[in-house]
This record gives C-alpha cells, sequence and structure tokens, in this order.
C-alpha cells in the first residue's frame, strides 16, 4: 500500500475563514499547484486531524467538499486519492498552428454550463436510488408527476417568491422544450412574437419553425426596449431577471409597462426565468407572473442551477394556455420524462436542493469577483448584473471579436462572441464569457491568457 502524501498545509486559527474552508483550499491549491498529482493517496481524516490538531469534523468536512468537486476519490479499503483530472477541469494549452483544438480539448468559458462538478455526489447517488425505487409508471402524467409539481411549487415560492398552487404548475422538458411546446400550442401560423436583441437563439428557432414571424426589440442596461415592441406582436418572449446574453435586469418602469401593454393588446408575455435563483447582490425583482399571472407565462429549468442531465423544467401559465400546451401534448403524444422530475424530488425531500443552491450561489459570486476583479483592474469594461453564471466584454467592431474568438481557441479556450445572439444583423460585439462550467483553479489559469487576448484587443482598438 502507498503511503499517504506530503502535504503542504498550514492552517491560521485567528483567520476569521473556517478551518475546514483554509484545509480545502489548501489542498485543492496544492493539486491545482502539481504539489499533489494524480493518484496521490491522502492520510485519513482520522490521522490528518490528529497531524494537524483539529477535529476529524474539519477534516471530514474539507474532504467531503474536495470529493464534491471532483478533486479526490476514495477507494473502498485503500482510501482516498487525488484524481488524475478533476471534473470539468481543462488544462488551458496551446493548439500546434494549422490543427484544429478537438472540442474537449478546449477550456469551456461560454455561457449556459452550469457548475455540475459542485453538486453533491452523495446525494446524488442517494436521490437517483431512491428515484429507481419508484414502481414503473402505467401511463404517463402529461402535466408531470403531481410530487414533482409541488416540489416546483414550493421552491418557486422558497427562492423566487412566486406562489402558486400546485395545480398551476407544469412539468417541461426544459426552457427550451417549453418554447417550442408553446409556440406549436398557443400561437397561430403567421403570428408575430418579438424577441429580445440580442437574445436566445432557440427560443427564435422554435417560433420559426411553428411558422411564425419574428421581429427583434433592442435591450439596453435596463433589459428590454418595451417602448421599442411594435404595435401587433401576439407575443413577447424575454429574460427580465438576467438577460440572456447582455446579463441585465428589466427595470421596474418598463415591467409595469410591458404587463400594461399585454392586457392592453392581448399579448401574451413568455417569461424565461433560466438562471433567475443566482443572484448575489440584492433581491431580484419579482417575478413577471407575480405582477401579471393572467398575462405571463413563466418558465424554469434545473439545467443552470444543476445539470442538463435531468432534464426537467416547469411552466406556470394562465389556465387557457395550460389547456392548450396540454392538449398538444395529448395530440403529439410528448410528455416530460418523469426520471428527471423524480430525481428533483427527492433533492428537494431532503433538503438537497436548498444547500445545493446556498453554495452554488457563494461559489459563482467568489468566481464572479475573481473574474470582475482582474478584467476592471486590466482596463477591461464589463457588462452585466451582479448575477448568474456569465458576463460580457464589450468590443468595437466584428473584426475585434472574430480575431479574439480564433485566438483564444488556438490558445486553448472556447469562448463565445455576441454576434451570434442576433436574429438579424448583428449591431453589437464582444464576448459573453462563462465562469461556472470549469474548476475554479482552471479558470484562474486561464485569466493570464484571456487578459493577453483582451489587451491585445485593447491595442487593436487604440490604433
Amino acid at each position: 500500500m502507498s503511503q499517504p502524501a506530503a502535504l503542504p498545509v498550514t492552517l491560521d486559527r485567528e483567520a476569521t475563514t473556517p478551518l475546514a474552508v483554509q484545509l480545502a483550499d489548501a489542498l485543492r491549491d496544492a493539486a491545482a499547484a502539481g504539489h499533489l498529482r494524480g493518484g496521490d493517496r491522502l492520510p485519513s481524516t482520522r490521522a490528518l486531524a490528529a497531524r494537524l490538531g483539529v477535529s476529524r469534523t474539519v477534516t471530514s468536512a474539507a474532504y467531503e467538499q474536495l470529493h464534491a468537486e471532483g478533486w479526490i476519490t476514495g477507494r473502498h479499503g485503500s482510501g482516498t486519492y487525488v484524481t488524475t483530472s478533476p471534473p470539468g477541469d481543462r488544462p488551458v494549452h496551446p493548439v500546434v498552428p494549422g490543427e484544429a483544438a478537438e472540442p474537449d480539448e478546449l477550456l469551456d468559458l461560454t455561457p449556459g454550463t452550469p457548475w455540475a462538478a459542485g453538486i453533491d455526489r452523495a446525494a446524488w447517488r442517494r436521490a437517483w436510488r431512491a428515484a429507481a425505487d419508484s414502481p414503473p409508471l402505467i401511463r404517463a402524467h402529461r402535466a408531470g408527476l403531481p410530487e414533482y409539481r409541488a416540489a416546483i411549487a414550493e421552491h418557486l415560492l422558497r427562492h423566487r417568491g412566486l406562489a402558486v398552487g400546485t395545480d398551476s404548475v407544469l412539468a417541461t422538458g426544459g426552457t427550451t422544450a417549453a418554447v417550442f411546446e408553446l409556440a406549436g400550442a398557443v400561437f397561430r401560423a403567421g403570428d408575430t412574437v418579438a424577441v429580445e436583441e440580442p437574445g436566445y437563439q432557440r427560443a427564435v428557432e422554435a417560433f420559426l419553425s411553428a411558422g411564425l414571424k419574428v421581429v427583434g426589440v433592442p435591450v439596453d442596461g435596463e433589459g428590454l426596449r418595451t417602448d421599442a415592441i411594435p404595435a401587433g406582436v401576439r407575443g413577447v418572449y424575454c429574460s427580465p431577471a438576467h438577460q440572456y446574453p447582455m446579463g441585465s435586469r428589466l427595470n421596474a418602469a418598463r415591467r409595469v409597462e410591458l404587463v400594461e401593454r399585454a392586457r392592453a393588446e392581448n399579448m401574451l408575455i413568455i417569461e424565461d426565468d433560466y438562471d433567475g435563483e443566482l443572484r448575489f447582490d440584492v433581491a431580484p425583482l419579482p417575478l413577471l407572473a407575480a405582477l401579471a399571472p393572467d398575462v405571463v407565462v413563466h418558465l424554469g429549468t434545473t439545467s443552470k442551477i444543476l445539470t442538463p442531465t435531468l432534464g426537467a423544467g416547469w411552466m406556470v401559465a394562465p389556465g387557457a394556455v395550460a389547456s392548450s400546451v396540454l392538449g398538444h401534448r395529448d395530440r403529439t403524444g410528448t410528455r416530460p420524462s418523469p426520471a428527471g422530475q423524480r430525481v428533483l424530488v427527492e433533492l428537494a425531500r431532503h433538503g438537497d436542493l436548498g444547500r445545493h443552491l446556498r453554495k452554488l450561489r457563494r461559489e459563482l459570486s467568489e468566481r464572479r469577483v475573481m473574474l470582475v476583479s482582474a478584467l476592471r483592474q486590466g482596463g477591461v469594461p464589463v457588462l452585466g448584473d451582479d448575477a448568474g453564471a456569465h458576463l460580457v466584454v464589450p468590443f468595437a467592431s466584428a473584426r475585434l471579436e472574430r480575431e479574439c474568438l480564433a485566438a483564444g481557441r488556438a490558445r486553448g479556450i472556447r469562448l463565445d462572441g455576441l454576434a451570434r445572439h442576433f436574429a438579424g444583423p448583428p449591431t453589437a460585439f464582444g464576448l459573453a464569457i462563462g465562469y461556472a462550467g470549469c474548476s475554479r483553479a482552471a479558470l484562474g489559469g486561464a485569466l493570464d491568457t484571456l487578459m493577453g487576448l483582451l489587451r491585445r484587443s485593447d491595442g487593436a482598438r487604440a490604433r
């Protein structure tokens, strides 16, 4: 049996940071720096506690955190080991000129990727085991499992301030699947739907595929320009809590104006709350669905707060809209999968969902602070509210955006440009940078490379 690795760890008992957090940080940093290598065996929690002069609770908590993040793994009967490659961690490395990097070789800094490595693996396994113990369904629930709808109603009340009954919640396969359902069930071919510009292009594709006309409405630092919504549209698709991709929040005056216009002009508002739980500075403004449940369809998903693995989302809609969606499901035979619903129910039942959300907000807030501080210290402008899992760096031209994307790929980083988020000709350029899809160590390691790319773009702007 191999001997435990020597650990370069010191703890500061005078610091305000808890000892377990200090220990986890020290071990994580040692692994990231190469002082601990993949396959190194760590001391037992009992042995390490004795060596450091702390309680076993401290060492156990640190190991549990590192195990959840994927830095360490346990082998039955032989101890705890440093993993060879933590999940989601992709080393930043140059690509040989003339060779195309494979997608999985690139460090993913695109928006929309969740912090799946932060999910408590023990809770995850427990939820799947419990879900598997449920008896097979005789027939599918077209509205979703009753227990799932009840769990979502509780989640919306607790985390989004929306009070709804279980019967008002419909299960979906996620926000994109829900938009496709709404496009086919509620609108008629030839209807016009307004969308944010720039905005979520999968929603645009959903409307176009149903034979609808799409008109782009500009966004600014206060969210959707409600005064620019043309007359005669049948629906408005928007992401008011954290506009995608620009990151702004729809202000209170525009929310009121949007609701008043919807009621006066018979428009249906589709509120995509894709990451509304992830706000770090202040409490979010009330949901549009809370202000006007008669004209608003609220959409949510587990894809950003947990993982797309579940394929689970939800819809809260006016009665006529919900009936149309259920009728559409009957005609097409489509149903949201109950497997992910059952897992979510188990995570909620044991409090694991709430604990994960608290950890997720703390982790993403700290990552955002790290990234924003580095960018602003380097003189790089940053757009977007203190929320979610991405931010925006604006550029002056399409050429700069293309060059930065190509240069990032050549250096092993996958980035996302703003131009592709326009349904029409793009009028804004820059980078939408995600910070949830990799480890914090990998994100920190990519900062120097990223700053180099942005300084080069700064120089090009100056010339």
